[in-house]
This record gives C-alpha cells, sequence and structure tokens, in this order.
C-alpha cells in the first residue's frame, strides 16, 4: 500500500512539474542555405573569433595586428603567416574567408 502512494505522489509531482526540453543551438556550419563569409582585411577580431571556427579572441588579434603591422592579405594562404594559423585551420575555413 506504501508503494503505491509513493507512486501515486511522483507521478502528481511530475505531473505538475515544468517540462523543460533542451535543444542543441546549430553550429555555424548547420545553418543550410546561409552563406557565411568574413573579410579578413576588414574584419575586427571579435567578427573573426565569431565567424571562423578554430579561431578565438587570441587568433583574431593576432590576425588584425599582423595586418596592421604588414598590410592587407593578398590570398588566403598568406594567413599562415600569423603565429598559431597553420594550413589545416585554413583548411577549415576556406569557404569562409573573403579578401
Amino acid at each position: 500500500m506504501l508503494h503505491i502512494l509513493w507512486t501515486c505522489l511522483l507521478l502528481t509531482i511530475a505531473a505538475y512539474s515544468p517540462i523543460t526540453i533542451s535543444a542543441e543551438q546549430p553550429t555555424h556550419a548547420e545553418y543550410s542555405g546561409i552563406e557565411i563569409t568574413v573579410n579578413v582585411n576588414t574584419a575586427e577580431a571579435a567578427e573573426l573569433a565569431t565567424l571562423l571556427s578554430g579561431i578565438g579572441e587570441k587568433k583574431a588579434q593576432a590576425i588584425v595586428l599582423y595586418r596592421d603591422e604588414n598590410g592587407p592579405f593578398l590570398k588566403v594562404d598568406d594567413l599562415t603567416l600569423v603565429k598559431g594559423i597553420g594550413p589545416a585551420l585554413i583548411d577549415k575555413n576556406r569557404s569562409r574567408i573573403k579578401l
């Protein structure tokens, strides 16, 4: 009998509890039909960090600093001249990077 009472109590609590459904936020690549691009010659560090995969605030600031000291990037692969930016990172973002 006690078991039935506990079961009823738990069912009552569950019935009146708010339901929370968690959905994962889509990543950049999951927005089908939307092309995300960033001009590395004009973008601020915050834009680079937000729009490029694998680029955090520190690497984004390094890109802006390099650009300010050396002029605009002439080709996408010139980003490898920035410390911390390698070919794999560029390939991962190649479709997003504009000059």
